[in-house]
């Protein structure tokens, strides 16, 4: 099958998956808010930070790194040593999300209370420390099959995660209202832990029922694997790590931030809450179908590059791309009309109604850099991507710190904005650049 056909492909079947996983999780976040309150939502999502620091040190690079060689090896008739790759990655992602929960457990109670701001967070922070080796052998499969360009498999874990996690929650927080207990928003951490485990049980047994993956390991190659894998999947874990970490500041400084303005801190939790767990689902609903193509892009983009392809790898880019801004433009239009009647009638909030109409200008940027940054990534330029979002970051670290305490959270929001306008820009340059580049090489092939 053409990579432009397994990419579409490809791309529909996790597509649909991340909508019905984003309208699951969309009401699912109105139960919480319902259930807990807004400020409780604030201290969930204040732990997330954390959680996807965690994740980015143990799993972000090394998916990324599974994905990309797997496509090569497979593009180069090497299947048995692309399993090889999943096997390493395993092995390298198990012992770095063990370390992590001997980090949290030991250390809780001085992230939640020095970095977070809130004592309240050290249970959940305990909690969720559990869910790291699921996560860890979950991406390592998902990577290694959106490297072999099968989209299947990493789409219905995406379902049985969402779907497990949400029951537990729902059913346990009805079950202990049934009892007299009051249940606490603990209960929603815990959900993401049986979500986890319950994806990678299934992907570890749909992935040992496959006919096509090798059951041998080979030792021959495993020391030139390995030196690949760490020399891909290093660079990697470190600048997703160090823009991770970034984001971590930049959401734990928010709360902090709107009490300079002038809110307490009650105020200021439920206006995180507000703004994370209710308008900021909202605006990413729709880029289930960027992150989908995104995802499988990166691969595609890959195995054209290194199979030496590159008209083929120019035509994917300018349909992803366009596709990814006419869908944004799209969405922008529907959040300006409907906003407010969404945060209103779905939330019960005018506030998230009003964030809701601020951010639906982010959006034509927002879903167009996904395709962007999956782009460069697939060429093997990751160090543009790191400058690049670490530059974005920046100037929405500088809204935090400088715009929220004059202007409030409207002055986050600004600064939200312009950070998407600048990533847009620089990773347009970048692309245009390298496909222009060489006198035209890619453009003369094209013609």
């Amino acid at each position: 099958m053409p990579s432009k056909h397994k990419l579409f492909q490809g791309a529909m079947i996790l597509t649909a998956a991340g909508l019905i996983t984003r309208f699951m999780g969309f009401f699912f976040r109105i139960f919480l808010s319902h259930a807990f309150g807004e400020e409780n939502v604030g201290l969930y999502q204040l732990i997330f930070p954390v959680y996807a620091l965690c994740l980015s040190v143990s799993t972000a690079g090394i998916q990324t790194a599974v994905s990309r060689m797997v496509a090569e090896k497979v593009s180069l008739g090497k299947t048995k040593e692309a399993g090889n790759v999943l096997c390493i990655a395993l092995g390298l992602t198990l012992i770095l999300s063990f370390a992590e929960i001997l980090l949290l457990q030991q250390n809780a109670g001085v992230i939640a209370e020095e970095f977070l701001g809130d004592s309240r967070c050290t249970e959940m922070l305990l909690i969720i420390s559990y869910a790291l080796p699921c996560a860890a052998i979950h991406s390592c499969i998902c990577g290694y099959s959106f490297g072999m360009q099968k989209a299947k498999l990493p789409a219905v874990s995406q379902l049985i995660e969402q779907v497990v996690r949400i029951l537990f929650v729902v059913l346990l927080f009805l079950f202990m209202q049934k009892r007299g207990h009051a249940p606490s928003i603990q209960l929603a951490a815990a959900g993401i832990v049986a979500g986890e485990f319950a994806a990678a049980v299934f992907s570890a047994r749909s992935l040992s029922m496959q006919k096509t993956f090798p059951r041998k390991f080979s030792l021959s190659a495993f020391s030139s694997t390995l030196r690949g894998m760490l020399g891909l999947s290093m660079p990697l874990t470190a600048n997703r790590t160090a823009v991770t970490l970034l984001q971590s500041v930049e959401a734990a400084s928010i709360p902090a931030c709107l009490k300079l303005y002038g809110m307490t801190g009650s105020e200021a939790l439920s206006m995180y809450g507000v703004l994370t767990g209710m308008a900021m689902p909202c605006i990413l609903f729709p880029s289930a179908i960027t992150n989908s193509v995104g995802t499988m892009l990166m691969p595609a983009v890959s195995a054209g590059h290194a199979s030496g392809n590159r008209a083929a790898v120019a035509q994917l880019l300018k349909k992803a791309v366009g596709s990814c801004l006419i869908l944004g433009l799209a969405c922008c239009l529907f959040f300006l009309i409907f906003g407010n009647f969404l945060g209103t009638v779905l939330f019960h909030s005018s506030s998230a109604g009003k964030f809701i109409l601020t951010l639906a200008w982010i959006c034509p940027f927002l879903y167009t850099n996904t395709a962007l940054m999956s782009a460069i990534n697939g060429l093997g330029n990751t160090a543009f991507t790191f400058l690049i979002n670490m530059t974005g970051l920046l100037v929405r670290i500088a809204g935090v710190f400088l715009a929220i305490p004059e202007f409030g959270i409207q002055g986050y929001l600004w600064g939200l904005l312009v950070s998407q306008f600048i990533v847009s820009g620089l990773a347009a340059a970048v692309l245009i650049h390298k496909i222009k580049g060489r006198k035209g090489t890619l453009l003369r092939e094209q013609d």
